[in-house]
C-alpha cells in the first residue's frame, strides 16, 4: 500500500514536469497588421490553402528567453503568401510546454489568406538582388537584376558612407 501511494506521486510529479497545453485563444473572420484599403475589397481574392505562423520563446530552467508576438505571428502567416494582405477565416493557438529544464511557449496563427492581385503581381517582378529605382511619387520606374557580388558591392558602399542619421533624411530620390 505504501509503494502503491509513493509510485502514484511519483507519477503525478513525472507527469507535471513533463506537461503541455495548447488552447484555442481566439477565432477571427479577418485579421491583420498591414494597411488595408478596404475600398478595394472587392479585388481581393482568398488563397486557396491556409498559412500557419508561429512566434515562441525557450524556457530554461523556466527562465524564458522573451515574451512571444502574436504581432509576429501573424506577419509571419502574412508574409507566407504573395500580394497577403490579411487572413480570413483563421484561429489563434496559444502552446506551451515544459520539460524539467526545457521548454517553449508560442502562438500559432492560422488562416486563409486574403490576397491583393495587385501586390501579388508587382511581388513577382522583383529579383532576388535587384536595383530599383522609384520616382517621388514612390512608383516604381524600373527594376534591374543583378549578381550577387554587384548587390554586396552597392550595399558596401552604401553602408560605408552612411552617417548617424535618420533613415529618411539619407535617401535621396531623383
Amino acid at each position: 500500500m505504501k509503494n502503491l501511494k509513493f509510485t502514484l506521486i511519483l507519477l503525478s510529479m513525472v507527469a507535471m514536469l513533463f506537461s503541455g497545453c495548447s488552447y484555442r485563444v481566439l477565432d477571427f473572420t479577418l485579421i491583420s497588421t498591414k494597411n488595408v484599403d478596404l475600398s478595394q475589397a472587392s479585388s481581393f481574392e482568398r488563397g486557396d490553402q491556409r498559412v500557419e505562423g508561429l512566434d515562441k520563446v525557450h524556457l530554461i530552467i523556466y527562465i524564458p528567453t522573451g515574451r512571444p508576438n502574436l504581432k509576429e505571428a501573424v506577419d509571419r502567416a502574412i508574409e507566407t503568401t504573395p500580394g497577403c494582405i490579411a487572413l480570413v477565416d483563421g484561429v489563434v493557438y496559444s502552446k506551451f510546454w515544459w520539460a524539467i529544464l526545457y521548454g517553449q511557449m508560442s502562438y500559432l496563427v492560422e488562416g486563409t489568406p486574403l490576397i491583393d492581385k495587385s501586390l501579388a503581381i508587382n511581388s513577382s517582378n522583383i529579383p532576388k538582388y535587384g536595383r530599383i529605382t522609384i520616382d517621388k511619387n514612390g512608383k516604381t520606374e524600373s527594376i534591374e537584376s543583378i549578381s550577387s557580388s554587384e548587390f554586396f558591392a552597392l550595399k558596401n558602399k552604401i553602408v560605408k558612407g552612411s552617417k548617424e542619421t535618420k533613415f529618411e533624411n539619407s535617401i535621396n530620390l531623383k
